[in-house]
């Protein structure tokens, strides 16, 4: 046990001292301004991810002021963030009413730790026939396992504000974070 707390310290301590490192403005002028486009909006990559959930599994992300990637500004509403990986490179579909509104690319990605969403969500409080319900559930799925629901991915969403007017925007989706890259001012 002491094993694995020195590790995951030792973890964290890297990922805060390459944070402090990291140049954000070389990795924004890097970046190239996506091509990518979807036919009518339409992401083909949504039923998949939706065929086994009653709601959408997407993070939903509030936006009350303009961002902005090089020459796309994306304006303040309601989106939902969906990663999707095209030809070997990761991007970021930012979607309103079902339709895809932007696509930005991401510029890393990589696994979420283990405890994270047990650590930062916070647990439901269920009532007596609440738990009732979902005991039974859990019953009815050990005998009938076709009956059992897979439940939606996790998700979470860290928004740091960062020196020279630059955003980090990191998306917990499933096992994997993704980090974007916006400024609050057009250059």
């Amino acid at each position: 046990m002491k094993r694995f707390l020195l590790l995951l310290i030792t973890c964290l301590y890297i990922s805060a001292a390459t944070a402090a490192e990291t140049d954000y403005e070389q990795i924004y002028r890097e970046l190239p301004i996506p091509t990518l486009q979807y036919v009518h909006g339409i992401d083909p990559g949504e039923t998949y991810d939706t065929k086994d959930s009653t709601w959408s599994p997407y993070p939903l992300f509030r936006l009350t002021s303009p961002i902005f990637f090089k020459s796309i500004a994306i304006e303040p509403g309601y989106y939902l963030l969906t990663p999707r990986e095209h030809q070997g490179n990761w991007y970021m579909l930012f979607k309103e009413a079902g339709k895809v509104k932007y696509v930005i690319p991401v510029y890393d990605r990589d696994i979420t730790p283990e405890l994270f969403y047990d650590e930062n969500l916070p647990k439901p409080k269920l009532t007596f026939s609440q738990k009732v319900h979902i005991k039974s559930l859990d019953v009815i799925g050990k005998f009938v396992p076709s009956s059992k629901r897979k439940p939606a991915p996790q998700t979470y969403l860290e928004i740091t504000d960062l020196d020279n007017h630059f955003i980090s925007l990191v998306i917990y989706w499933g096992n994997h974070r993704y980090y974007t890259i916006f400024r609050t001012i057009q250059l």
